[in-house]
Parts: structure tokens; sequence; C-alpha cells
């Protein structure tokens, strides 16, 4: 059962920032089980989480995504897209989330205003990878 894949992880640098990984039964998911995911969630004292999902979601189930933002992070992602890494393929650029310290120096080196750096969409996939959020370098 896909149940049991169901998983929590920390962060190899904070072992704190914790997040699930669920793995729904369903191959379209619904309100009902992203609220199911939620309440585990609160249970735990956990804020993130991603959803790996065979098909889709639902409209409302999307929009529930959204309606718990900030206070709860839910990061869809098709089975699909997690067969292959990209961060590993010969012709994706190797990409590092920087700290606020490295950017200050970054610009400082460079002469930059952060406006001046190159910008990067939000439903990249190399970003929904590395679950970068806005403002981040």
């Amino acid at each position: 059962r896909r149940t049991d894949l169901t998983v929590l992880v920390a962060h190899n640098d904070d072992p704190t920032d914790q997040m699930f990984v669920f793995f729904p039964e369903e191959p379209k998911v619904g309100i009902k089980t992203i609220k199911m995911y939620c309440q585990r969630m609160q249970e735990e004292n956990i804020t993130r989480a991603l959803i790996v999902v065979q098909q889709g979601m639902t409209p409302s189930a999307k929009q529930s995504l959204v309606d718990m933002a900030p206070k709860y992070i839910l990061e869809q992602f098709l089975q699909q897209e997690l067969l292959i890494n990209i961060t590993e393929h010969e012709l994706v650029p190797e990409h590092v989330v920087m700290t606020k310290e490295e950017v200050t120096e970054l610009l400082a080196r460079y002469k930059l205003r952060e406006n001046q750096l190159p910008r990067i969409q939000a439903g990249d996939p190399v970003a929904r990878y590395f679950g970068i959020k806005r403002g981040q370098v």
C-alpha cells in the first residue's frame, strides 16, 4: 500500500526542521485526504509536507492547499516528476540555495543590488525540488 510509504524526514543541518512525505492511495486526491493529512500535521506539530500524487488533485483540494498557507505548507508533486532526479541531469546547472550572509557577500563582491540578480519562477522544477520561497537566492 502507498500509505505505508508515508515518512517523516528531518533536515540534515537542523534536525528540528521536519516535514512529512505523504503518498495517497487514491489516484486523484480530494479535499478529504488533504484534511486528514493536515490533521496529522497538527497532531505532530509539523508545518511542511510533500504530497506525491499519482494523477493529480481536485480543484477544491488544490484550493485548500492555498488556503492553509502560510500556516501549513503542503507541496504537490506528481509521481512521474520524481522518477528522475533533475538536479543530477547533465544539462541542469548546479543550484545552491544561499544563506542571507552568502547573499550579502555575493552582492558586495559584484557590486549588485538584489533586484539585479536573475529570477527563477516559483513553479520551476528545480525551485520546487529545493522548496525555495519567494525572496531566496
